[in-house]
């Protein structure tokens, strides 16, 4: 059994941060209906795609969920989103607080009517000085210090080139979720969680790098030295490039030995790893230049007799074709017919052995008729909303 099986989700965010949260949740089991409007989330366009509405970076963050198309800015489609809720155990938003009221689901109004329902209000900011700011992947980015950590290595202020934001708070806002859950198991009854983008983020960033500021009067700069060291990067070879990782005294010891220089391994600048992280820099540099002398065939060999942790550099098409991800089955194929075979990562954890399956993401407004039927409206009802344009439903209909 799914390990959320029963729980009942309603997703009203966009993009990437609420998404992925919601399909974590998805890909455990939980029911999540995604309420879109009717245009459809974004990402619907974004990417390459074989059907309209369905392109590449919705498919990434949406799998194993329902779509159900409502224009809020119609009456009937509030009315329709409160029928929703009445039967949901989380709702999770990615709006600004200002637009909450007008649209009947600020957190007051639907704790009190729903006191049992967990509310995650995933935002840019808490409340303060910046609250109600837009905040976007490449802004939190550069407030949260990620930008500055890329220039304190290599002198260029930079993101990262993944929307490394947008992904670890949707971590944040899954399990914070997770945990309001468990909370209304003792008590009976919901909260209202706040996932801030901004505050995350920072927390993220400075579990290594707050470093000598944990300390009053401060220790050192904020930073950790191995890490923003320029030479920690894959190792270049004679003909490519290794990720490998001597660490502790003995591997680094087992390293000199073997390129014929033991007399770095007693250097006093790389005894001890307080001393190696001081000089990391001048260490890595000077590793790096034994490394290349060699192939990278040579240097996996190597590290696996002397018992070095190594791993070749892989390219992300490489991926599906790794052997350990196929062994594991770590990536699923899937075919609708219409929009032909699909490939998607997987659920990485497993429970009790077993690894939950997932399912293809939901055309536009594909659950509409169906969800609003669960939800207590009479099929007649349901018409009318559609045939006013205040809801929508896919028009090969819906499916399960």
């Amino acid at each position: 059994m799914a390990p959320l099986k029963g729980l009942r989700v309603l997703d009203l965010s966009s993009v990437i941060f609420g998404p992925l949260a919601s399909q974590l949740l998805a890909d455990y089991g939980a029911e999540v209906v995604k309420i879109e409007p009717p245009e459809g989330d974004s990402t619907r366009h974004t990417g390459p795609a074989r059907e309209d509405g369905m392109a590449a970076m919705f498919l990434g963050a949406n799998r194993s969920k329902q779509s159900v198309v409502l224009d809020l800015k119609q009456p009937a489609a509030q009315e329709a989103l409160q029928a929703l809720l009445a039967t949901a155990d989380v709702f999770m938003h990615s709006m600004r607080p200002q637009k909450l009221a007008a649209l009947g689901v600020d957190p007051e109004t639907l704790r009190q009517r729903f006191p049992r329902l967990v509310y995650a209000s995933l935002l840019g900011f808490l409340p303060g000085p910046y609250a109600g700011r837009p905040a976007y992947d490449d802004v939190i980015q550069g407030m949260s210090g990620l930008a500055d950590l890329m220039a304190r290595q290599n002198g260029e202020v930079r993101y990262l080139p993944t929307i490394a934001a947008d992904k670890t708070c949707a971590h944040v806002a899954a399990h914070a979720i997770l945990a309001a859950l468990w909370q209304r198991e003792r008590t009976g009854e919901g909260a209202h969680v706040e996932v801030p983008m901004f505050e995350s983020m920072v927390g993220f960033n400075l579990v290594e790098h707050f470093y000598g500021q944990h300390f009053e009067p401060p220790l050192s700069a904020p930073g950790y030295p191995r890490v923003l060291a320029p030479w920690r990067r894959p190792y270049r070879t004679a003909d490519g490039h290794v990720a490998m990782m001597p660490y502790t005294d003995l591997h680094w010891q087992r390293f000199f030995a073997e390129v014929g220089a033991p007399q770095h391994a007693a250097d006093p600048r790389f005894t001890g790893i307080a001393n190696r992280t001081q000089h990391i820099a001048e260490l890595l540099e000077l590793a790096g230049a034994y490394v290349a002398r060699e192939s990278t065939a040579h240097w996996l060999a190597t590290c696996e007799r002397l018992e070095i942790p190594a791993a070749p550099v892989a390219r992300l098409e490489d991926l599906p074709q790794d052997p350990h991800l196929v062994a594991t089955g770590f990536f699923e194929t899937l075919d609708d017919g219409a929009r032909g075979m699909l490939r998607f990562p997987g659920t990485p954890v497993r429970f009790d052995s077993q690894r939950q399956p997932v399912a293809m993401p939901p055309r536009l407004g594909q659950h509409t008729r169906t969800q609003l039927a669960a939800a207590g409206l009479a099929p007649q009802h349901i018409q009318a909303l559609i045939d006013q344009g205040a809801a929508r439903s896919h028009p090969t209909g819906d499916t399960a």
